[in-house]
């Protein structure tokens, strides 16, 4: 179904056309209808008087009075007011805007159109390193990422996230030589070894914890122990049996870890491949390059020369190999987009990394396109996100000033959700520790995903937590409130799936105001599609739960003594609980029965 405010801006269009100030003589059209930004005048306006005041050679007001006058008895506005200097004030019918949310409520997904040429999209948003425990730094790519995956699905498009695993670099080396530090004698370092390797890893999950960051500390310190750790790299990556053994151990202990890690986060990745599945393909794409004539040697090194003439700074050529024959980053990543194009053809490549790459991923974009990886119409797009900071606005860390592994960070939210839960409630320990890990999670999400992705935020504990203001917490608040009338209703005898439960039109404003909100779905869902941006459904829903709560404080619902407009509220209530649900999901968490 059409989007609410197109609707209202053809009515005013067809006005503006009666009136004699059609498209064809101004050039433009003048309908165009906006949300007041002087709500305590009017709750939609238009310009176009102002505008078309030039092109007729007449005073706006005068155009202004014209139009509101072709709008007397309009089925759409119940009232159109011309005022100086020629802005035109305008109110909804209250009927048109019945008949919209009755119309929501038939369609599926609430009247959302579905994309003229639905796309294929691969989202690249979670960039773990395996062998490494993921930390704070790691939220904002997972959360987001998944949002918008969430997000575009919804919309009608065919979305593939990729975890994109860190699984084939220094770090695997740096593993295996503290490995080898530790048990020497273990059998994947005896070169004339030729059985078979043992089927359980010498090393637990604790273990690699403390392994990685004695041999990352060490690397630092010791440049020939960084030279060993590169070396047992370059041979677990050339196909060394005990190395490739012991990579598979790693693989296999640390995986796990991950995906419970991102599950407690509601983060579901449809294909959990690394670096190292585009391994075998490295020497096929770079051999294509220099047969095309894209690659060539300077300075020992094999680039591609990815500089425009319209550049006003200067692009460094993108190194495909190293003096050494060594592939970096950017060769990995070339090839997975090689892989991604052969293997789901997608119309558009979306990744998410931290904002400070923004030249690194115009470098490899434009590598990709020249020596034509992709098809001249995908799209390529990386979305930079900024920081998690603590309150000192500097990056967020432990209280001894190290990086905050993720699953803390997680727990520690937990814990004190519980602790607001407890304060106040009657719940059994059991029951409050489940209420709170549903709110937790949403405290994060929300926390992260109400800001714009490209701004830094200072993650405040307190602030996320709490059950008033833009939070999580207070819109799951709103809905298990909206459940909770709901349930009574139900206890009174009545029925959700009764027919008779059909929408009237508002009789306070308040009711309208939240009504407008709801019928606001369909642009935003569809904005927030387009232009990836989760933040959108945050501020939509907040600003519902605001419309909600308003209207529950002014309005007698399950006392309404007129039975239809009490099945009138309770059909209100339902569509306002399954918009806000819908949102909430497309954002990455769920609301409880009770809270």
């Amino acid at each position: 179904m059409k989007k609410m405010l197109d609707m209202i801006s053809e009515e005013m269009q067809t006005a503006f056309e009666a009136a004699g100030y059609g498209e064809a003589q101004a050039g433009s059209r003048l309908g165009r209808v906006t949300v007041s930004n002087r709500p305590d005048l009017c709750e939609y306006q238009c310009n176009g008087a102002m505008a078309g005041a030039k092109k007729f050679k007449k005073a706006p007001i005068m155009i202004a009075n014209e139009v509101a006058e072709k709008l007397r008895g309009s089925k759409v506005f119940s009232q159109a007011e011309a005022v100086a200097p020629g802005f035109l004030n305008l109110k909804l019918s209250e009927e048109f805007l019945r008949d919209y949310l009755r119309e929501m409520r038939r369609a599926e997904k609430f009247g959302l159109e579905e994309p003229a040429k639905p796309r294929k999209i691969v989202i690249d948003y979670g960039g773990a390193n395996v062998a490494k425990p993921l930390h704070v730094g790691h939220l904002r790519s997972a959360v987001i990422g998944e949002s918008i995956k969430r997000i575009c699905r919804y919309a009608g498009h065919e979305v593939i996230g990729d975890a994109h695993l860190g699984d084939w670099g220094l770090q695997m080396g740096l593993v295996i030589m503290g490995l080898k530090e530790r048990q020497p004698d273990l059998v994947y370092f005896d070169d004339s070894y030729v059985g078979e390797y043992p089927a359980e890893p010498p090393f637990t999950l604790a273990d690699l914890g403390e392994i990685y960051p004695e041999a990352s500390k060490k690397s630092k310190e010791d440049p020939e122990y960084k030279a060993q750790a590169m070396e047992a790299t370059y041979k677990m990556q050339n196909g060394a049996r005990g190395y490739r053994a012991l990579w598979k151990h790693i693989m296999n202990v640390s995986l796990p870890d991950l995906k419970k890690i991102y599950g407690s986060l509601n983060v579901e990745f449809d294909l959990w491949k690394g670096e190292s599945d585009v391994h075998d393909l490295i020497p096929e794409m770079v051999q294509d390059m220099k047969d095309g004539g894209y690659a060539y040697i300077s300075e020992g090194a094999l680039v591609v020369d990815v500089k425009e003439e319209t550049d006003t700074k200067e692009v460094p050529p993108c190194m495909i190999l190293k003096s050494d024959g060594a592939s970096l980053y950017n060769t990995s990543d070339l090839a997975t987009i090689l892989e991604r194009m052969r293997l789901y053809h997608p119309d558009q490549i979306i990744y998410l990394t931290d904002k400070r790459q923004d030249l690194y991923f115009d470098q490899v974009f434009r590598c990709a396109r020249k020596t034509k990886l992709v098809e001249p119409e995908t799209e390529l797009k990386w979305i930079g996100f900024g920081t998690v900071n603590g309150k000192d606005g500097k990056p967020f860390k432990t209280r001894d000033g190290g990086v905050m592994r993720l699953e803390t960070l997680i727990q520690d939210t937990k814990e004190e959700m519980l602790r607001k839960i407890k304060e106040g409630r009657e719940m059994s320990e059991e029951e409050a520790a489940a209420v709170a890990d549903i709110v937790a999670i949403s405290a994060l999400l929300y926390g992260d995903l109400s800001n714009q992705a490209s701004k830094d935020y200072i993650f405040d504990m307190d602030r996320f937590t709490s059950f008033e203001g833009d939070t999580g917490p207070y819109i799951l608040y709103t809905i298990v409130r909206i459940k909770s009338i709901l349930a009574k209703y139900v206890q009174q005898g009545g029925s959700l799936d009764d027919e008779e439960l059909v929408l009237q039109a508002a009789t306070g404003q308040a009711q309208k105001q939240m009504m407008m909100q709801l019928a606001g779905f369909n642009a935003m869902m569809e904005s927030a599609s387009e232009e990836t941006a989760p933040h959108r459904v945050c501020a939509f829903i907040y600003d519902l739960a605001n419309a909600f709560n308003h209207f529950y404080h002014e309005t007698q619902i399950l006392s309404e003594e007129d039975e239809s407009q009490k099945k009138s509220l309770i059909a209100l209530l339902i569509l306002t609980r399954d918009v806000l649900e819908t949102c909430i999901h497309v954002l990455g968490f769920e609301a409880p029965e009770k809270m």
